[in-house]
């Protein structure tokens, strides 16, 4: 099958009609009926049954969408990557960051690195763990700054600092609380964001284990800030990282970090064989300044 041919059989097959994949792909509806036949035709299998008016996939089709649906994503990813690459330009930084240091860090170093290199343009987006690759795969960003992000044989990884863990709470329900927290502190508590994802979820999870701390989920969530607007409304308490933890502190909400601490790392990731431009390296010496001065001031 040609990479036309998957496309189409793609699109009717997530569409359900001839007429709705003819708009997704922008032609006409005999082009899409006619490369389909042929495909059907030069297969030997029959893909589709029109019942009742509609068109309904067969058996034969279900078991090739599966093969067709991953090969249809990597030549849509190459096609991205292909495209991204026309749009390379030395003054400008494509940069990827975990979402909660896209609310306050990120933006800050950005803006504090462009009043002395004002001719150099970004690009940012925030990502999960779990998208970085692909990310820097399609060429929709340089550089990407995550938590112990993934291992991946084309990622190289740069430590920038480490940080920790912190538990948010409201202030009313731990009056005498000291300078940290020990993890026994939470058995029998409601908590909310207990079931975050990638490497910090597992950290936190795997000390509760350790300790033997049995804690009741009230709320689960894929987001700190999420987490963090719930424990501001008295849902719970939520275990986040400290640069969420800063920005949600207030006159009613506290945080305070564990003892032991659970930390972790802060780290940049690029593609191996794609180092970071001047600039970007530049900017990844100021982002670690500036998040050392958050910390200091928070």
């Amino acid at each position: 099958m040609r990479f036309r041919q998957i496309e189409v059989f793609h699109a009717v097959y997530t569409t359900g009609s001839i007429s709705a994949a003819a708009r997704l792909l922008h032609v006409s509806q005999p082009s899409v009926s006619k490369v389909l036949n042929h495909t059907q035709q030069q297969l030997g299998l029959e893909l589709f049954r029109l019942v009742r008016g509609r068109l309904v996939a067969t058996d034969q089709a279900h078991a090739l969408f599966v093969e067709a649906s991953e090969v249809f994503q990597r030549l849509t990813s190459l096609q991205k990557a292909v495209g991204n690459l026309k749009d390379v330009s030395a003054g400008r930084i494509r940069l990827a960051v975990v979402p909660s240091l896209g609310l306050h860090l990120a933006p800050l170093a950005i803006t504090r690195f462009r009043k002395t290199h004002p001719d150099v343009l970004f690009d940012v987006q925030a990502l999960h763990h779990d998208e970085l690759f692909e990310a820097l795969y399609e060429r929709r960003c340089d550089i990407a700054i995550a938590y112990d992000p993934p291992m991946h044989p084309r990622m190289k990884r740069r430590d920038i600092d480490t940080a920790e863990l912190m538990l948010l709470f409201d202030k009313a329900s731990l009056p005498d609380v000291g300078n940290s927290v020990p993890m026994q502190l939470l058995e029998g508590r409601d908590m909310v964001g207990l079931t975050i994802g990638g490497p910090l979820g597992e950290l936190f999870n795997r000390e509760l284990r350790r300790l033997d701390v049995n804690v009741r989920e009230v709320v689960s969530n894929q987001s700190f800030y999420i987490a963090a607007a719930l424990t501001r409304c008295g849902a719970g308490m939520a275990v986040v990282d400290e640069f969420t933890a800063r920005a949600s502190g207030d006159a009613s909400t506290g945080f305070r970090p564990f003892a032991p601490s659970l930390r972790f790392k802060v780290q940049s990731v690029h593609l191996e064989d794609r180092p970071p431009s001047k600039a970007a390296e530049q900017f990844l010496t100021l982002f670690a300044r500036v998040l050392r001065e958050a910390r200091a001031t928070g």
